[in-house]
């Protein structure tokens, strides 16, 4: 056997060691339990701003190495992939450090502060020759793919009209709430709504107005942006993050013979329903694991293969360009990252 295919083989079979950067709220569900019902994955290093808040982290889901800096967990030679949940003002920052140094990574959702610095992450990823997905996981649950499967097959005939909405209450403490760290409903909620237009549409969306609540300056507490392609469809995306919002998660399709409904595409583990009334008649569950589930398995499947993710670069930049052209037509600035990157700044 030659020293490529046992490295190729290596890679097959051993774990996926995955480092953690912050103790973030979503990591259990997000990555620690998935990683326990694989056997594919184990989490092996964490690190948090709090070193007893890691620590406890730490002993609480075993994993055997705290660290005291991100930067520890980035350059730690057993840790081949790297989970960033930290705030999305720093999202770019890590992840590009992380691939600086022979990481792969899953980066939470949104991908980064904006577009331009989505596209640094790409040229460093592809340069380093590593994967960088974006953590969106609701696209990986079989549920995404039946409604996907549906529109391609005609069911509703040429769709030409959206409507997708997320809002849900979030404390106002919250870091979302902040401007310098890239807080904003349409940053954490409706992202989820752009996202899921490009695929259904299978078109990149202008934006043609968008009007925004503001709560702290600078922040949308709440967000209405008028989309269109160049083919003519349109759309109309709806976020909220309000303490009165609620909870609503929607995606409506109209077509030229019919019409999809989902209730709860982004979060379909905790309930949904698939409705199409077209050219065929649905009325159903998709059953299936936990979306986390799918995600991590696309992530390890990326690595292993060493094939880009369906939610990888390319999609993420095309995402961050319509998120950066609803806040300037709402007329709030587009965010901006907690610390700039360049090619020298960042550690690892």
């Amino acid at each position: 056997m030659d020293l490529q295919m046992e490295t190729r083989t290596e890679r097959s079979t051993k774990p996926l060691r995955i480092g953690v950067l912050g103790a973030a709220r979503i990591c259990p569900s997000a990555l620690i339990e998935p990683a326990r019902r694989s056997g594919e994955v184990r989490v092996t290093a964490i690190a948090a701003r709090d070193r007893q808040r890691a620590a406890a982290f730490a002993e609480q889901h075993g994993i055997s190495r705290v660290y005291d800096s991100y930067e520890r967990v980035v350059s730690d030679p057993d840790v081949d992939a790297i989970y960033n949940p930290l705030p999305n003002g720093v999202h770019g920052y890590w992840s590009l450090a992380a691939l600086r140094a022979g990481k792969d990574v899953l980066c939470e959702k949104p991908f980064c502060a904006n577009e331009p610095e989505a596209r640094r992450m790409v040229t460093a990823a592809d340069r380093a020759g590593r994967v960088l997905m974006e953590a969106f996981h609701y696209f990986y649950h079989p549920l995404t793919q039946r409604w996907r499967d549906l529109l391609a097959a005609g069911a509703i005939g040429e769709p030409t009209r959206l409507r997708a909405q997320f809002r849900t209450s979030i404390p106002q403490h919250d870091v979302r709430y902040r401007v310098e760290h890239a807080g904003g409903a349409l940053m954490d909620l409706g992202c989820y709504c752009v996202h899921a237009t490009r695929w259904a549409f299978g078109e990149e969306l202008q934006v043609q107005s968008a009007t925004a609540q503001e709560g702290p300056p600078g922040i949308d507490v709440k967000m209405d942006v008028e989309l269109v392609t160049a083919s003519g469809k349109t759309a109309h995306l709806g976020c909220d993050m309000g303490l009165a919002s609620g909870f609503e998660a929607a995606l409506l399709v109209e077509g030229t013979t019919g019409v999809l409904r989902v209730e709860n595409p982004f979060l379909a583990h905790l309930g949904h329903r698939l409705h199409v009334d077209g050219v065929v008649q649905v009325d159903e569950e998709v059953r299936g694991d936990p979306t986390y589930d799918y995600q991590l398995r696309a992530f390890v499947a990326a690595v292993r293969s060493r094939q880009a993710p369906a939610t990888g670069g390319s999609d993420a930049v095309a995402t961050m360009n319509v998120i950066d052209a609803a806040y300037a037509a709402a007329g709030l600035e587009p965010r901006q990252p907690t610390h700039p990157m360049t090619e020298g700044d960042c550690p690892g």
